[in-house]
Parts: structure tokens; C-alpha cells; sequence
């Protein structure tokens, strides 16, 4: 577990995205800077690391937990399997749904403590083509604040078709209201890392044969444990008046076109390692690629 950020790198001031930086800039020589050659990739093993999944095996669901039932939400799961519908990966196919202010979709998860890496390889497709025909229809990885469903507060890298198609979605949602970003992928197989690590949340990504990119920092005041998992949802279009009614909206299961799957070749957690002096979320002390190294397994 990392001690709090000392003094001389408190964020003054915080700009949301790719390469944020704050108004209090160390000096490249000085305290506070992490090199590339003094960061340490994350530690696999330990509590977290036996949370894994190769799902390798069909009986590997059963350590997952479905936000349906712990929350008694409504089941917005169309189709949930490991190991059956494609040999060696879970596969998850949403009704329609979404993820959005105080929208709720599909979940499922595994409560962890303490900072996170969370790493996985996955692919999300339509259900006729290589990608989904209907706005917002995404599939990724998820931590979400336990029994948030009243005032929503949870973090999200999806990829899929989000306003076009072809995009990566990272959002913040806090108290209910939803900061999403987006940026063009490659369709296909990408993997995704979500992690928190002190006061920071961080999104990265690479494309199938690409190089990790760091796609988000936020600053993140989140409990001790959260629940880490994956989510699909699809056509946003079909709430229609409902977009702005919530309550609503979760309250029944909205008929539409549904047209997502997603097949996760593995989920891994790993623990990151960030000394006290260095600021994930600011790009002076802990440069893009020194932030890549912390937050992805050697050789990843």
C-alpha cells in the first residue's frame, strides 16, 4: 500500500487527460521525479494476483460476482459464459443498457482492496460484424464503489462503438455525473489496464501489435475496496425519453436492438509500486512512459 504524497508534489490544480500535469512543476533533476530506470513493474501474486483469470475452465464464473444479484438490480445479461462459447475466454452479451450518470448495465466483479492494476485482453464485436451497429454499444473493464447505485461513482475503459465506431470510452462517473472521453482504436483485440494507485486513477491501452499509450489520469478519492470487473452495454438509443430519467430507466428492461459481444481472453490484478515521492498525476514527476512501466507487467 503506498503512504500518502508527500508535500512537495500536491496537486495545486489537476487538467483532465492524456498527459495531465498541475500547476506545481518539480524540477527534472530533482526530488520528486521517477526515472525510468528506478520504476518497478507491478507485482503479480499475493491476495490480489490469485483474484486472476485465464478462464481456462467453465467453473471459473463461479468467482465472479454479478451486480444483479448482489444489488438486486435488474439481470441486463443476455448471455454469460466461460470456457463454452469460446474455448479459453469469457464471453458476455448485454440486453440493452448502459453505463452512463446514473445508468446502470451489466456487471461482474471481484471486491479488492488497496491500489490496483487491473490487466486484460479482450475483443468487442457486433453480432453480425466486426463492429456494433448501435450508438454506444461498449464492452471493458470496470471499479466501481460498492452499493453506489444510489449516487454513482465508478471508473470505466470500454472500446466498441460509442457516438462512431472504432472508439476506446474512458470515464470518470461521480455522484451520478459522467465525464466520458474517447479516442479512435483499431477495431479487434486490444488490452486495457485500469488501475488506482494513490490518489490517482489511470486508464492505458494498446492496440493489437501496438505500443501501451496512457489514455487518462484522474484524480480519484475512492474507498479502500472496490468492486473490479467487466461490463457490456448497448444502444443508448433505444431509452429514448428516458435518457434523462435514471430511476426510471433502471427500473425496467428497455426493448431495443441489442448488438454486442465481448470475449476477454484474461482478467490479471497485479499491485502497483509507486514510491511515496513520486505524483502519478503529474506527468513532470511521473513522465508517460515511467507511468506505462508502473502499471504494466514486465514484458506486457
Amino acid at each position: 500500500m503506498r503512504a500518502t504524497l508527500v508535500g512537495v508534489l500536491s496537486v495545486v490544480g489537476v487538467l483532465a487527460g492524456c498527459g495531465t500535469a498541475t500547476s506545481v512543476q518539480p524540477s527534472p533533476t530533482g526530488p520528486g521525479v521517477l526515472t525510468l530506470k528506478e520504476a518497478l513493474p507491478p507485482k503479480p501474486g499475493g491476495e490480489v494476483g490469485s483474484a486472476s483469470d485465464e478462464f481456462d475452465t467453465a467453473k471459473n464464473l463461479s468467482v465472479w460476482s454479478k451486480l444483479s444479484d448482489t444489488e438486486k438490480d435488474l439481470d441486463r445479461i443476455a448471455k454469460l459464459d466461460v470456457s463454452t462459447t469460446t474455448k479459453g475466454s469469457l464471453y458476455l452479451e448485454p440486453k440493452v443498457s448502459a453505463w452512463f450518470d446514473g445508468f446502470r448495465g451489466p456487471f461482474v466483479y471481484q471486491e479488492l482492496a488497496g491500489d490496483i492494476v487491473m490487466h486484460a485482453r479482450l475483443k468487442v464485436e457486433g453480432k453480425k460484424g466486426a463492429t456494433p451497429t448501435q450508438k454506444f454499444s461498449l464492452g471493458g473493464l470496470m471499479a466501481r464503489v460498492p452499493n453506489s447505485s444510489g449516487s454513482a461513482n465508478w471508473l470505466s475503459l470500454t472500446t466498441g462503438t460509442a457516438d462512431t465506431s472504432g472508439q476506446l470510452e474512458m470515464t470518470y462517473t461521480r455522484n451520478g455525473s459522467s465525464a466520458p472521453k474517447e479516442v479512435k482504436v483499431k477495431t479487434g483485440w486490444v488490452e486495457l489496464v485500469l488501475a488506482r494507485v494513490g490518489t490517482a486513477a489511470v486508464a492505458l491501452y494498446k492496440e493489437d501489435g501496438g505500443a501501451w499509450k496512457v489514455g487518462q489520469r484522474w484524480p480519484a478519492e475512492l474507498p479502500e475496496v472496490l468492486q473490479w470487473g467487466m461490463t457490456a452495454y448497448t444502444d443508448w438509443n433505444s431509452y429514448n425519453t428516458l435518457k434523462k430519467d435514471p430511476a426510471k430507466g433502471n427500473a425496467q428492461q428497455v426493448k431495443g436492438t441489442p448488438d454486442v459481444k465481448m470475449t476477454v481472453d484474461f482478467v490479471r490484478f497485479l499491485r502497483p509500486e509507486l514510491p511515496d515521492y513520486a505524483d502519478a498525476l503529474n506527468t513532470a514527476s511521473v513522465p508517460d512512459d515511467v507511468l506505462i512501466k508502473v502499471l504494466t507487467p514486465s514484458g506486457a
